[in-house]
């Protein structure tokens, strides 16, 4: 993409999305996300009516006198986006492809974020962490991460879940909010997602193309495995290849609902054919 176009897009992305955030989802974003870390205050002597459970017992034993912890809600978040950049990411048959609307998305939880005075980084994902940007805050830092998901070229084309989940579990150490962006036309990760999961705060946000769903019914057409590369005919017209299609979507669907409640993960889908506001709204909400 040519420096001006890039610019240009940039920069309509970053007035749709910012309007967004400022009408729309930067107060759901500070009551789903603001105040689930707690940290450390001090200590102070009990007062009745105080829980039992925060009580500090080393301290208590040394003045021998109750004494309390006090914790107080974190202020400033780390955010972190794992956005998909396989080759699965660049297909739409709708208002857009699945990247952009992944962009989309990335922009306005960025934006989201920087109001609410946290920063943001990014992991971009095949199979392998391509690139990490560090979490940072900014207009400035939000508009490179706009530019990076629109001109940014990965190494491999395939898709492997684990890498990056492994990669946030040993590069954050403080714990963090994490947005797993991506369609999850991935190898089996519920190993990595739940030791990622038992550390870090993850929410995950599946990007759909309605044709993935289901076949339809054109006769002969020839398609590729987009990380792959891999081309072959297939006959659409074959009732029982339409079939087991939407039986392997649906199972595939089935098995990724129930690697996300094991792991205790927010998970919502989000389609290219639809407005992604309302399944965001209504992810922040239900937390």
């Amino acid at each position: 993409m040519e420096a001006v176009d890039l610019i240009k897009k940039v920069r309509r992305i970053e007035i749709k999305t910012r309007g967004l955030t400022r009408h729309i989802f930067a107060g759901e974003y500070h009551s789903a996300f603001k105040g689930r870390g707690i940290a450390f205050s001090e200590v102070r002597e009990y007062q009745y009516g105080d829980d039992i459970r925060s009580i500090d017992w080393n301290v208590t034993a040394r003045f021998n006198r109750p004494w309390v912890k006090v914790y107080e809600e974190e202020r400033e978040l780390t955010v972190m986006l794992l956005i998909d950049v396989s080759g699965s990411a660049n297909f739409g048959t709708k208002a857009s492809f699945k990247r952009d609307t992944m962009t989309e998305i990335a922009a306005v939880l960025s934006f989201s974020a920087i109001y609410n005075n946290d920063k943001i980084g990014v992991i971009f994902f095949t199979d392998k962490v391509e690139k990490f940007i560090p979490p940072q805050k900014g207009r400035k830092h939000i508009l490179r991460i706009i530019r990076e998901l629109l001109d940014f070229r990965p190494q491999s084309e395939r898709t492997n879940l684990s890498e990056p989940l492994r990669y946030l579990t040993n590069a954050l150490r403080k714990r963090c909010t994490a947005f797993v962006i991506s369609d999850f036309l991935a190898p089996d990760f519920e190993e990595a997602l739940r030791i990622a999961s038992s550390k870090h705060d993850i929410v995950a946000l599946r990007v759909t193309d309605p044709l993935e769903k289901v076949l339809p019914d054109v006769g002969l057409m020839k398609v590729m495995d987009s990380e792959t590369g891999e081309k072959k005919w297939i006959d659409t017209s074959s009732k029982k290849l339409r079939e087991d299609y939407s039986d392997w979507y649906s199972r595939h669907t089935g098995i990724l609902n129930n690697t996300m409640k094991k792991c205790s993960v927010d998970f919502t889908e989000i389609s290219t054919g639809e407005d992604y506001v309302k399944p965001l709204i209504k992810l922040f909400k239900s937390r």
